[in-house]
């Protein structure tokens, strides 16, 4: 078992090189829907609603995956050369105060209006 998740692993980074954009986007689709899968469960919906999991996985693929990347592509040439855990704060401080707010906004939008259907 441990090398088919050594190997799994090794290909995802690979992927990940090659391919950067791609996966980031195809992971954040699969992350969020494991996300809304488990909380559809936690709830107590006893029957798993595809629709709103395929509808809150494309969020996730068309618009995180990406933002995400260019987002740390951005932050990548404003702390150009500096490294170390400082830097890492201020790299989430950063984002925390700046895009977060934004990203939960406009998620919550797209929920209420796409996934819910409210007008």
């Amino acid at each position: 078992m441990s090398d088919i998740v050594r190997e799994s692993w090794r290909r995802y980074l690979l992927q990940l090189q090659q391919h950067p954009l791609r996966t980031k986007a195809l992971t954040a689709g699969v992350l969020v829907g494991c996300s809304d899968a488990i909380a559809q469960k936690i709830s107590g919906i006893k029957k798993l609603q595809l629709r709103r999991l395929l509808l809150v996985m494309i969020f996730g693929l068309a618009y995180s995956g990406p933002f995400g990347h260019f987002l740390h592509k951005l932050m990548d040439i404003i702390f150009k050369g500096k490294k170390g855990n400082m830097v890492v704060a201020k790299k989430v401080l950063l984002e925390q105060l700046s895009t977060s707010p934004w990203n939960n906004m406009l998620f919550m939008i797209y929920y209420g209006l796409v996934v819910e259907g409210k007008y």
